[in-house]
């Protein structure tokens, strides 16, 4: 079994976020797409991050009636900060039956050559990207490489940061979210 790995804070997890996660897990070939959601990214301050099992559930709760994706805790129990190769190494680990595949944006791509032990995660997983809108290019190395897959998927430039700023001045940005998101935020008064 095929499971994309789609990495992200979801904080909150939106529209776009769900756009792109089932585009994947219904056109390319992968039987499910795990949302991973990550306890602190390394290149991220953590100030306006919600508290982990409150982004748990405002995906859990975005997730409803969507049978081919599913939430996944795993980082939270990982030392931080953590890496994707760890998380990856971890998984192999835990589920022997599972490939894992990570799933990323195209700004991503671009800033591959970064990433701890990079050479590890393409030596043993296949990688599947979405366009993105970024500057930049793609390292010659990741064009054409065998275990990438760019996926035709739609263009959706919605960020978090968007939404978490809208909502603390007070704008109706009710349409990004899936609608039991926007009752959890508006309820528990996050973002204000």
């Amino acid at each position: 079994m095929k499971i994309g790995l789609y990495f992200g804070t979801f904080n909150p997890i939106h529209i776009g976020h769900l756009i792109i996660a089932n585009h994947i897990a219904e056109y390319s070939g992968l039987d499910k797409v795990w949302l991973i959601i990550t306890p602190h990214n390394p290149f991220k301050k953590k100030s306006s991050l919600l508290d982990n099992h409150h982004r748990h559930q405002l995906v859990l709760e975005a997730l409803e009636g969507y049978p081919k994706l599913e939430a996944s805790t795993i980082e939270f129990n990982l030392p931080q900060p953590n890496y994707t190769v760890n998380t990856l190494i971890h998984l192999q680990e835990k589920y022997l039956e599972y490939q894992f595949c990570p799933i990323m944006g195209e700004d991503n791509l671009k800033s591959l050559h970064k990433w701890k032990n990079h050479e590890v995660i393409l030596q043993n997983h296949e990688i599947y990207v979405y366009p993105r809108i970024s500057e930049g290019t793609v390292s010659e190395q990741f064009k054409e490489h065998a275990k990438i897959h760019v996926i035709e998927a739609p263009v959706v430039e919605i960020s978090s940061t968007f939404i978490r700023k809208a909502i603390a001045s007070g704008k109706n940005c009710r349409p990004l979210l899936p609608e039991k998101v926007w009752k959890y935020i508006d309820e528990m008064h996050f973002y204000k």
